[in-house]
């Protein structure tokens, strides 16, 4: 889950829906820079000179939303706005709103009007933006395919946060929207902020110069209590509103516990070794006689291979009264380094050997003067206004389906294969798009109010 040091609201500006398509290149300085216009490519930031607020449609009204629209409002990079909101749920939506408009004043310019509700609402709230303004993609993984094609369609840059599909075919979809974004030259930004991190980015310079050999060990825990969910009881029709509340404890809806939890460390084991891992293999289970009546496991642990045959461990318990640890570290035949730390904090530093101490730190970098939070949306908007390549749609869905990979070894009891993942179209939900507030939960509770756990030898999610 995203830090809290990242900023926790924000505020917009007026949002007259203006599809006219823009004239050019706008540069910082404010000036037009002239030039060819290709067919069906949007132009970056190309507004009439006197406007060059990027205004901002928020889907999805929760933390992460919130914290992203903060981070945007907060840019110096030049003028923004929030002019839209959509979710689902209209208290969350409220709470959002009161608080954004509340630290950002006049920088949240969101009328009663352009507050909607509903399973459509994210196409009513990037209706009302302009070709090059950016919507903000923070609802949960299941719906992230959908909503960031709709933003494509209408040439809008997108930034949209972890995870970004719950399965492979969602993630399949999530490439195919980067290719098609990067032929209209619409920017994506993507909420793996890890990347952002000059600390880390220091280290893996490093270690791209051989300071520390050649790695042959990654390893990355998240172990902390966790969270458990009790059953449902109510009504058939207030089920899947109630497992959307509770995205977590559900793999179709956001993927679940480890890998919102887990696919920052991923993402860093893949960083740091330059690729992504040709097989994954683990273990996992449940606490005895838990009352978890969500689909979690409450252990992963994974061996990832890389194409080289070196490793990265990636390790999560959820469970109470045990030893915590939040940290990713990395060995290579020189020395040890830890890479991050305690949720997602840039301790980044390097050893004198293999041995972990405090006392046996060699180098650290400068510390960092700016969150990475603010960082990518810093860079992305800068490379609106200033018409910079910026797609990192292909890492962060390679990052995801590594994730997946992972867990999906877990889960069936096999060792899969980056291959397989790749071929592979499966999705919990196929349906997502048509959903409504009418519409049955595709996943149901027993009598009991207990959900499908998954059974190694048994389970299939590829």
């Amino acid at each position: 889950m995203k830090q809290q040091t990242k900023q926790n609201t924000l505020k917009s500006s007026s949002a007259k829906s203006d599809t006219s398509t823009r004239r050019q290149f706008l540069i910082q300085s404010g000036k037009i820079t002239a030039g060819s216009v290709l067919s069906g490519v949007v132009l970056s930031r190309a507004y009439a000179g006197e406007d060059n607020t990027i205004r901002l449609a928020l889907v999805g009204c929760g933390g992460r939303g919130s914290d992203a629209v903060g981070n945007a409002l907060s840019s110096t990079t030049g003028p923004t706005k929030l002019v839209a909101m959509a979710d689902v749920f209209e208290d969350k939506q409220t709470r959002s709103y009161n608080a954004l408009s509340k630290q950002f004043g006049d920088k949240v310019d969101v009328s009663p009007e352009r507050r909607f509700l509903g399973f459509d609402a994210y196409r009513k709230a990037i209706d009302c933006l302009r070709p090059g303004d950016v919507m903000i993609q923070a609802t949960h993984s299941a719906f992230r395919p959908t909503h960031v094609a709709y933003a494509v369609r209408k040439g809008v840059n997108v930034f949209m946060e972890k995870s970004f599909a719950p399965d492979p075919g969602g993630t399949k979809e999530i490439l195919r929207l980067g290719e098609e974004a990067k032929k209209k030259n619409l920017k994506i930004g993507c909420g793996l902020m890890c990347r952002h991190s000059y600390s880390r980015q220091a280290l893996i310079e490093k270690i791209r110069d051989g300071a520390m050999g050649q790695i042959q060990l990654v390893r990355a825990y998240r172990m902390d209590p966790g969270a458990r969910m009790g059953p449902f009881k109510g009504d058939r029709s207030e089920e899947l509103l109630w497992q959307i509340r509770r995205p977590y404890f559900f793999l179709w809806v956001s993927s679940a516990w480890f890998i919102e939890m887990m696919i920052h460390q991923v993402d860093e084991c893949c960083w740091i070794k330059d690729g992504w891992p040709v097989r994954a293999e683990g273990l996992g289970g449940r606490e005895p006689n838990s009352d978890d009546c969500s689909q979690n496991l409450h252990t992963y642990a994974i061996e990832y291979t890389f194409a080289d045959g070196t490793k990265a461990q990636v390790n999560s318990r959820s469970m109470r009264n045990c030893h915590n640890d939040f940290a990713t570290f990395v060995h290579g035949t020189k020395c040890a380094a830890q890479f991050s730390g305690n949720v997602h904090a840039p301790t980044v530093q390097i050893y004198s050997d293999q041995q972990t101490d405090k006392d046996n730190i060699t180098w650290k970098p400068p510390r960092e003067k700016m969150s990475p939070y603010q960082v990518e949306w810093d860079e992305l908007l800068g490379a609106i206004r200033n018409d910079r390549p910026h797609n990192e749609v292909r890492r962060a869905a390679y990052a995801n389906l590594a994730s997946i990979m992972g867990r999906a070894a877990i889960h069936s009891g096999k060792i899969i294969t980056w291959d397989e993942m790749l071929a592979s179209d499966f999705k919990f939900c196929s349906n997502v798009a048509d959903l409504t507030y009418d519409s049955p939960s595709p996943l149901q509770a027993d009598a009991q109010g207990r959900y499908p756990v998954p059974i190694p030898g048994k389970w299939r999610e590829i």
